[in-house]
């Protein structure tokens, strides 16, 4: 890590913790505050509002297809309701003393820092998959699961003498689990940052360091002392940071009236950009400030593939995979020398080992940010061939994803049809002959059926983007060109 990234997560963790250690030295500062009808109104009460909020940014988050989103989510749910429960359980207000209060404590940071751990892991890992798979169930039931287990402990609470979570040495090796799984979360989170810079991405960072003192000062302080107040600000901070990177990050759409204007649409421009992730039109600036001859070559792309897979009658939500993963699927040529992506002679072996490194760059840059498994094929798979002879992997045939097919006749039809460095554009005859001539060899013959097909019946499908792409749109630059050097 760099010394001024350095800085602030570091101070996230020492200011709070020396404050901890000073009050514990000081006994004339550390005094006693025993206010439970103050504990309970505080505690329960914020943790029941970020309950509610989280909750809501959770269901509507889910529309970015990112699991990231949910895992967030679910972190901070948990984080809100076991706290919800630490609050309802002080001690001599609503219930008799008992352990529910440290258990429930324990648990907040338990669980939150198990969630964002999870978040942490690359989408496209075995057990990530599956649980994607559940991702419009996990926030309702994880969110009922925990709520149940809360009641019950309200209702029954020397039940809970039966999970000393609170108690020496159970306490001290769950001290010990939260601060691993933070440091992994961040280390994973700033891996990602430095490249991205998104805002939830370093709110996480700093929520972490926060979890962190926190489980400590929970573990070493002494109950209603100022010095054990502490950890309940830091835990409603750690809530408060991600709820406020999530908006940052996520709110795409500034009102109702143009969520619901996305929702109907049929101008393929605002198509695509109302359904982008924030994190994905990150990507496209990225890739577009890199080299000017990309410029509209990613957008162009998806309008024709969507177009394509529209008349091979696929359905609404596989278009909503091919929009996000189409459109960046040359993001791996970020890290690549100008001089090699604008090289106007042909390019050496080594030179062309380079280029052809990008799929499985950007693969592994977009799986760490949470783009979904089915988006991720599409940036690694685009210039495998049907015959087998392609890259990265030799895929062949119907092993090859089938939005990766689709967006590989639309991207060397763009590449043939676009002005480069070293030749003028191809007309549209001149491109769709070769597609066909290397139908069953290079491509999908299916796709090219369908390319040729639908050009045939509405020339506006192939005449449309070339014209339209060249101005600004909504989080967009995009300018025309391409730097896709061969149709290969």
């Amino acid at each position: 890590m760099k010394i001024r990234d350095l800085l602030g997560p570091v101070s996230a963790v020492l200011v709070p913790f020396l404050l901890f250690e000073y009050l514990k030295a000081n006994p004339a500062l550390d005094v006693r505050f025993f206010v439970p009808r103050g504990h309970f109104y505080i505690v329960s009460s914020v943790a029941l509002l970020a309950t509610l909020v989280a909750i809501a940014v959770g269901i509507s988050g889910s529309r970015v297809r990112n699991i990231k989103v949910s895992f967030l989510s679910l972190s901070f749910i948990s984080l809100a309701e076991t706290f919800t429960v630490h609050g309802l359980s002080t001690p001599n207000f609503l219930i008799h003393s008992s352990h529910l209060p440290g258990v429930a404590a324990q648990s907040s940071t338990l669980l939150a820092s198990f969630w964002l751990w999870l978040s942490s892991l690359s989408s496209d890992s075995a057990f990530i998959t599956k649980l994607s798979g559940m991702r419009g169930g996990l926030i309702p039931v994880w969110t009922i699961f925990i709520g149940g287990i809360g009641i019950a402990g309200l209702l029954h609470p020397h039940l809970l003498d039966l999970i000393p979570l609170d108690q020496y040495p159970i306490n001290g090796a769950i001290t010990l689990f939260v601060i691993f799984l933070n440091l992994l979360t961040i280390y994973r989170y700033y891996q990602s940052y430095r490249f991205s810079r998104f805002p939830l991405q370093k709110a996480i960072i700093y929520s972490c360091c926060w979890l962190m003192v926190a489980q400590y000062i929970m573990v070493a302080g002494e109950s209603w002392r100022t010095s054990w107040w502490l950890y309940h600000f830091l835990l409603l901070g750690s809530m408060i940071v991600m709820l406020s990177g999530l908006v940052k990050q996520y709110a795409a759409n500034p009102s109702l009236a143009m969520a619901m204007k996305s929702l109907f649409t049929n101008d393929p421009v605002e198509r695509i950009t109302s359904c982008l992730s924030p994190s994905v039109k990150t990507l496209i600036l990225a890739t577009e400030a890199k080299d000017t001859y990309t410029a509209g070559h990613n957008f162009r792309v998806t309008m024709y593939a969507m177009r394509l897979a529209e008349e091979m009658k696929l359905p609404p939500e596989q278009l909503r995979v091919l929009s996000q993963g189409s459109i960046v699927h040359d993001v791996g040529k970020i890290n690549i020398p100008d001089s090699i992506l604008n090289k106007p002679g042909r390019l050496t072996e080594e030179e062309r080992a380079i280029i052809e490194a990008h799929p499985v760059k950007g693969y592994e840059m977009c799986r760490m940010l949470g783009i979904m498994r089915e988006e991720l094929a599409i940036i690694r798979s685009h210039h495998e061939k049907w015959d087998g002879t392609g890259y990265p992997d030799r895929l062949k045939g119907e092993q090859i994803p089938l939005l990766a097919r689709i967006v590989a006749v639309a991207d060397v039809y763009d590449a043939l049809t676009s002005n480069r460095a070293y030749r003028q554009a191809w007309s549209h005859d001149q491109a769709i002959q070769l597609l066909i001539d290397n139908s069953g060899s290079h491509f999908d013959p299916e796709c090219v059926e369908a390319w040729v097909r639908v050009c045939e019946r509405d020339p506006q499908v192939y005449q449309y983007p070339s014209f339209v792409v060249g101005g600004v749109y909504p989080g967009l630059a995009l300018q025309s060109g391409t730097s896709e050097r061969i149709p290969s």
